[in-house]
């Protein structure tokens, strides 16, 4: 049934042809353009036709790497506005049933998640993980003011800004950048964000460069790092030219470690379930893979499309909830296997639910808020929030939302990974309200600085002139120690080379470097950050 009498948003149904037109040509030229590796700022690549993006300043994902935690975050994007009303079903609402005379899930087709609500029949994969307490499902997620376009949704729900704000760096990028101010300087050699696929996404891009890494099959990717190089660095001096040489090949370089990272936990874990032979199943099987072979990434993400189900939507939906469902129970029963379904929170999310009623071509436009489904063993079993009430309708026949998506995030954030509240806010942009007991609370908290190498150094009791430096690297990769005097100018570069993860002694003789006695600073880069001691130099 139509619902004709309410007041239309130009882009958001098929009758708008004009407008819907422009909008999805918009969405896939930006989809091109990821693809191509143009649209971001970072360093893209394509060798032997395998794309490989360098990853920019996606703050979250390099500090996630560095977080003393081994919980793991899977982020399932649903492209093109999945119908939440038709995902997680109001039992017995016959507004439900009238507004959607033909497209509406009848209570034969459907599964009980609890005297209320149900899940559709194609998604019974899904009734173990609820009746074991893995599942929770949180109703009605938005916005204010939410906006129709698959383009700028999309990026609301990867920037977590307002909808009247163009934030153009993502919830995940931000962090990064504000707590590892030396990330470009000092890059970690295990990606700290993965998405799977040949598409990379706001939600990991930070203020000064694109971070993240897409990779659409690690045996590509590692052919590509051994077709590729390592670059000397040590033949660069400090003119402004070999200074930016220096920055791509260090760039380039990490890329190709992360391949070998990459490759080295894909052939080491091991899938021991079968999935099902759909591009969602096949991405989560590399997630799997890639967990299981202890690879350290805190951050993955994956994607099904086809959600924007304008026609004949009981052609397509049913069978796009079915994927998800047998995907995500495949999964989990591969991580459990190893015991590790507890370390792991899956999170759907779209970028928009559909309108509530169904159209003339038996589909559903682009709507409002919609369900998010999370999963991980231990979760328990619990439906956050209240349906959509289909009675009280916004001026444009929509439901208003229930439970804002950046306070979802916030949790996410501050519960799952531990995450000082402060961080969080400055993630969002502003205080969110984590939701209590959505996720287990990572106890104790994780803070940023206990992540250190340690920094220490020694005059020699015999060598005045012998100056040894002691430092712990978390993880492989650059390390770099630098002389400043008390203002904070660098006046010697002390070291500036690729380290092992482990200890080290760095040892200086002083008047090789013209270091005379004095007060002087230095400091270590690594792994994006920067530790740093006092040092006084007698006669």
């Amino acid at each position: 049934m139509c619902n004709d009498n309410q007041n239309i948003r130009p882009g958001r149904s098929i009758r708008n042809e004009e407008e819907h037109t422009v909008e999805h040509k918009i969405w896939n030229r930006r989809d091109f353009l990821q693809s191509a590796g143009m649209f971001t700022a970072g360093l893209a690549a394509t060798l032997q036709g395998v794309p490989l993006y360098a990853l920019g300043t996606s703050a979250l994902h390099a500090h996630l790497n560095n977080l003393e935690t081994d919980r793991v975050l899977v982020l399932i994007q649903l492209r093109g506005g999945n119908d939440g009303l038709n995902t997680v079903i109001d039992r017995f609402n016959n507004t439900y049933y009238n507004i959607r005379p033909n497209i509406a899930v009848p209570e034969s087709g459907l599964w009980a998640l609890d005297a209320k609500t149900g899940m559709p029949n194609t998604m019974n994969d899904l009734l173990p993980m609820w009746e074991e307490g893995n599942m929770k499902v949180i109703q009605n997620v938005g916005y204010p003011d939410p906006n129709y376009s698959h383009f700028r949704s999309s990026d609301i729900w990867a920037s977590a800004s307002d909808a009247d704000q163009v934030v153009n760096t993502g919830w995940i990028g931000r962090f990064i950048d504000q707590d590892m101010p030396v990330f470009l300087d000092a890059q970690p050699t295990i990606p700290p964000a993965m998405q799977i696929g040949v598409q990379t996404d706001l939600v990991f891009k930070g203020p000064r460069v694109n971070l993240a890494l897409a990779v659409s099959s690690p045996q590509e990717f590692y052919q590509l790092a051994q077709s590729g190089q390592l670059y000397n660095l040590s033949n660069l001096n400090n003119t402004p030219r070999d200074k930016e040489l220096f920055f791509v090949r260090q760039v380039a370089n990490s890329a190709f470690r992360y391949s070998q990272a990459i490759s080295t936990a894909y052939n080491k874990g091991r899938n021991e379930v079968t999935y099902a032979a759909n591009g969602l199943s096949r991405q989560l099987a590399i997630v799997s893979r890639l967990i299981k072979g202890n690879l350290g990434t805190k951050v993955y993400m994956v994607y099904i499309d086809g959600f924007d189900t304008h026609a004949n939507q009981l052609n397509s939906h049913p069978i796009l909830l079915n994927r998800i469902a047998t995907a995500v129970s495949a999964f989990y029963q591969d991580l459990q296997k190893q015991n590790l379904d507890h370390k792991v929170l899956g999170m759907t999310f779209s970028e928009f639910g559909r309108t509530i009623s169904e159209n003339g071509s038996a589909g559903t436009d682009h709507g409002t808020g919609a369900p998010i489904l999370i999963f991980s063993k231990g979760l328990g079993k619990d439906i956050i929030g209240t349906p959509p009430d289909l009675v009280n309708l916004d001026m444009y026949g929509d439901p208003h939302f229930g439970i804002d998506f950046r306070d979802v995030y916030a949790s996410v954030m501050e519960n799952w990974f531990g995450m000082p509240p402060e961080v969080s806010s400055f993630i969002m942009g502003a205080d969110r309200v984590p939701i209590e007991g959505l996720v287990p609370v990572k106890n104790p908290p994780v803070g940023s600085e206990e992540f250190g190498a340690l920094l220490g150094h020694k005059l020699s009791d015999d060598n005045s002139d012998i100056l040894q430096i002691y430092f712990a690297t978390l993880q492989d990769g650059p390390a770099i120690i630098e002389i400043l005097d008390q203002s904070g100018q660098v006046l010697r570069p002390l070291l500036n080379e690729f380290k092992a993860k482990g200890s080290h002694i760095l040892t200086v003789q002083l008047k090789n470097f013209n270091i005379k006695p004095g007060r002087y600073i230095y400091r270590l880069k690594t792994g994006g950050k920067v530790y740093q001691r006092h040092l006084n130099i007698f006669q």
